[in-house]
């Protein structure tokens, strides 16, 4: 699972996803991408989740890139907890991802692997996507 090694502050606000990416929204190392079509936050175990599917449907071959990291710590509160008494301890983080964000990238597999790898790893996130080539993008 993905984790940040350090962090400045442990507990964050929750924020908004909104808008669409700016940065990210293109295929930078492989020839075939997976992109976000909604705004949403990934946890590091879908990610993971995502990424077996891929290796394992494509057997260890090819080349896989995740291009987002779970930066932010989500706090819970244990149940049966009363209102107030402040914030809860962190559980687990997310990467926020915005609509247009590419999340995985593959290369030197064929493009029906590639498409099959990718739709089994979209089951596994709480987003829409979209398949894309390095062609299309540009």
């Amino acid at each position: 699972m993905l984790l940040p090694n350090k962090m400045k502050h442990r507990k964050v606000f929750k924020g908004k996803v909104r808008g669409v990416a700016t940065r990210g929204d293109y295929i930078a190392h492989g020839t075939f991408g997976l992109q976000s079509l909604g705004n949403e936050r990934i946890t590091s175990r879908q990610i993971e989740s995502a990424r077996q599917a891929m290796t394992r449907y494509t057997k260890r071959g090819g080349q896989i890139w995740i291009r987002i990291f779970p930066h932010t710590p989500v706090t819970r509160k244990p149940q049966d907890v009363k209102m107030g008494s402040g914030k809860g301890s962190p559980e687990f983080f997310v990467a926020k991802v915005k609509a247009g964000t590419v999340l995985f990238e593959m290369a030197d597999v064929t493009e029906e692997q590639a498409r099959e790898a990718m739709r089994l790893a979209a089951h596994k996130l709480p987003v829409r996507t979209k398949f894309i080539t390095r062609e299309e993008a540009n």
